[in-house]
């Protein structure tokens, strides 16, 4: 447990915690919507600082990042807790509970730039539950990292506030933005949340200049109409249309278990779709779709990089260029 950085005091013992767009007022002894953030006496404190819930190295497509040091490996780090509460998230065993904070083994932000340092990984995300929540901890370690040049790169529900990215942007290298919908109902129904914030988040992780993938996880039924579809591949359109769209396949889970797993047809409509609003860069994933998740030359058309199920196979991209037309390749490469 630690002070919290990003919050202000109020009147009578209160506080109001500025880490994300919930922007909750809490009073002595109440936890806000993520259930990691606490007033203590009138301080706001962090409960999961140094208390990872779950470690682990994956490739960076996994998260997904298709245009950020392809072919290499990242350190995964989440705690307990989530501000958002979507009905359909992989991750619920962790995002969803808050128990089980107390019996976590410490480890410091030291503790986990010495062990990036071990395993001889280039970058570290804050993954598998929303990172937001525990900004000061995901700080607190970028910020060892960046000396040591170690990226930093957050998978992210979009709920940050701007409090918290102008906190976060010197030690952040990179983010990937789940825009789960382009309906505001769908976000106050299904995941607790507003639109509005999320679009205005990516917006300025743009302008901000960090490198930002989208990533859309297409639920049947739900978010997968023409119309929607449009309207998202229409936004990241006006933002650039070098910013890389992930569409990812529904896998019934948690409180979906009984919605349909989303069609290839779908998939393939939602490529399309994007490829209509100019999008250069979009791909299909949670699925072996061959040649659909593979990089391509905008200019040329020729394959730059072929990818697995599992990661990267070949880039053929050196110094972010096209070997073949010397078109620029917008990314992080090396």
């Amino acid at each position: 447990m630690k002070k919290a950085v990003l919050y202000k005091k109020l009147n009578n013992g209160q506080v109001q915690c500025s880490a994300c767009n919930h922007f909750c007022k809490l009073s002595p002894g109440k936890t806000g919507i993520c259930g990691v953030r606490k007033n203590i006496h009138g301080e706001l404190f962090l409960l999961v600082y140094g208390k990872p819930a779950t470690i682990h190295i994956d490739p960076i497509e996994k998260k997904p990042f298709y245009h950020f040091l392809p072919g290499t490996d990242v350190f995964s780090i989440g705690t307990v807790g989530c501000n958002f509460h979507c009905h359909f998230c992989q991750n619920w065993d962790i995002s969803q509970v808050v128990s089980g904070i107390s019996n976590t083994t410490p480890i410091s932000p030291t503790q986990i730039v010495r062990k990036v340092e071990e395993h001889k990984v280039a970058s570290i995300a804050y993954t598998y539950n929303e990172p937001t929540i525990f900004t000061e901890y995901a700080y607190d370690i970028a910020k060892i990292a960046h000396k040591k040049n170690i990226k930093n790169v957050y998978v992210t529900n979009g709920y940050l506030s701007k409090e918290t990215l102008n906190y976060i942007k010197p030690v952040l290298d990179a983010a990937n933005v789940d825009l789960k919908s382009f309906s505001d109902k769908f976000y106050q129904r299904v995941c607790g949340a507003r639109l509005q914030p999320v679009l205005v988040t990516i917006e300025n992780l743009f302008k901000a200049g960090i490198w930002v993938e989208i990533t859309t996880l297409i639920i049947p039924g739900e978010n997968d109409s023409d119309k929607e579809l449009n309207s998202i591949a229409k936004f990241i359109s006006s933002i650039s249309k070098d910013i890389p769209w992930h569409i990812s396949r529904f896998y019934p889970t948690y409180k979906m278990l009984n919605n349909e797993i989303t069609p290839i047809t779908t998939l393939k409509k939602a490529y399309e779709i994007g490829k209509t609003h100019g999008l250069k860069y979009i791909y299909v994933g949670n699925v072996e779709l061959k040649n659909f998740s593979d990089t391509h030359c905008p200019i040329c058309n020729k394959t730059l990089i072929r990818r697995s199920f599992c990661g990267t196979e070949e880039t053929l991209i050196k110094n972010g260029k096209c070997p073949y037309c010397n078109a620029k390749i917008p990314g992080v490469w090396k």
